[in-house]
């Protein structure tokens, strides 16, 4: 009797832990400057902190983007970010929490450290380390269970033909990018950040909507959507490169 007893209890245990794993909304929100930064988007935290649960399988927003007809109904579907540092002399300590609409906090991550002298790359390190804790954490949404245990790489875009006008001289190449590029605003226009992150492209606005002047630090061109799809064009030996990006605003 006090066999069975025990495999119950410890079949209960399992039960429970599986479901400390389970997370049960759909919508994050990130915002745009953590509290204990001068800046919107220093070091760009707040951008990497979108990416990572994007790649998890969540829808995620800014805070001052539009959000969408179902959580402005009920922000109680939605959970947001709290990024909290603890200040030490040498080591860089970020923690993660996840909060409902009433201020509760529902999940709390590890607190993830860094030792690197750079700020920039101290805390990005240190919220990838907190990232962990959602290694293997299960979504849940409406009626199926996506287990988000592996990151799921975003497909790349097979680049369609192009048509090349019969008096250009000069040749195209048609290459592509496989890699999710994250928009992040500035001044003027965008910075295209990677996932490590770095700024691999700047975006300059003009007076032509999708469209913009780039420049990727070894080639100036134009980046432009063209049926729906982002391309970053320029010159290389009088042969003009169409490369087909996947960008992330």
């Amino acid at each position: 009797m006090k066999r069975y007893l025990f495999i119950i209890l410890l079949a209960i245990s399992f039960s429970v832990q599986a479901q400390s794993n389970t997370v049960n909304y759909k919508y994050i929100i990130v915002p745009e400057k953590f509290s204990f930064l001068k800046q919107m988007n220093q070091y760009g935290l707040n951008t990497l902190t979108k990416a990572l649960f994007e790649d998890k399988g969540f829808t995620v927003y800014f805070d001052n983007t539009e959000i969408p007809q179902e959580i402005a109904a009920d922000r109680c579907k939605a959970l947001v970010v709290e990024l909290q540092e603890k200040n030490s002399m040498f080591v860089t300590n970020l923690t993660l929490l996840l909060k409902d609409c009433k201020g509760a906090v529902v999940i709390k991550s590890k607190e993830g450290k860094s030792r690197e002298k750079e700020y920039e790359i101290a805390y990005n390190d240190a919220l990838r380390d907190a990232f962990t804790s959602f290694n293997h954490f299960n979504y849940v949404a409406d009626q199926p269970t996506m287990t988000t245990n592996t990151v799921t790489l975003p497909t790349s875009t097979t680049t369609p033909p192009k048509t090349v006008p019969s008096n250009q001289i000069a040749a195209t190449k048609a290459e592509q990018k496989e890699a999710l590029l994250y928009a992040q605003p500035i001044s003027n226009g965008y910075q295209l950040i990677d996932a490590t992150p770095k700024i691999v492209m700047t975006l300059l606005k003009t007076s032509m909507e999708d469209c913009y002047i780039s420049n990727n630090g070894n080639a100036n061109g134009i980046v432009i959507k063209k049926n729906g799809i982002w391309f970053f064009e320029y010159y290389k030996n009088n042969v003009l490169v169409s490369e087909n990006l996947s960008i992330k605003f």
